[in-house]
């Protein structure tokens, strides 16, 4: 449905610009836009790598353990479920450690990690988990103390304060990962009431 939408306003522009007499300003904005999409990418390539080399040496330093192991009794309670010691654990800790770095590229395959272990915990295999659920909510919402793609984004589009973004981002991560939290909570103590 996007196809063709995207498809029908490109050929009603060309149909204006020839109806207009002025064919030759579709080709000339065509060319712009293909340039600026270009430089945009190289600029926020550059950015990314720089955040993501950062996080490699965060990793080879041991920062990231150190978060990780910092997070651990949090994530072990929110995740009662999972056995004490389960890979799990673990998964989910780095996943939650490269989103509070803000490196969503990073978490994903962390947190793809971490659903296989609930998966293999998990005795119905066609439902989700609790623990699953929370994940899931927690991964979607995940609270981000440096928000490096959203400065890299600012920064390749010529913002002057990239960074600007970063108590905001704080405090809307926060806040959206307390109401995702709370409503798991909720949804499931809902569920478990009502199968009484």
């Amino acid at each position: 449905m996007l196809n063709l939408i995207w498809g029908l306003l490109i050929v009603l522009g060309v149909l204006a610009a020839s109806a207009a007499g002025r064919p030759d300003a579709v080709a000339n904005a065509a060319a712009e836009a293909a340039r600026q999409g270009v430089d945009f990418l190289l600029g926020l390539a550059g950015v990314l790598m720089l955040w993501t080399g950062l996080y490699r040496v965060a990793e080879r330093a041991g920062l990231t353990q150190t978060l990780a192991r910092l997070l651990h009794p949090v994530i072990s309670r929110l995740f009662p479920q999972v056995p004490r010691g389960h890979p799990a654990l673990g998964a989910i800790t780095a996943n939650v450690a490269a989103n509070l770095l803000g490196l969503g590229n990073a978490a994903t395959p962390l947190g793809l990690e971490a659903m296989r272990h609930l998966q293999a915990l998990n005795q119905e295999k066609d439902l989700a988990t609790p623990s699953m659920c929370t994940l899931l909510a927690l991964n979607t919402s995940s609270v981000t103390l440096v928000p490096a793609t959203v400065v890299a984004l600012r920064s390749a589009a010529g913002s002057r304060e990239p960074a600007a973004v970063v108590v905001p981002t704080l405090i809307a991560t926060v806040c959206g990962s307390a109401a995702a939290l709370s409503l798991d909570y909720l949804l499931r103590a809902r569920a478990r009431t009502s199968r009484r």
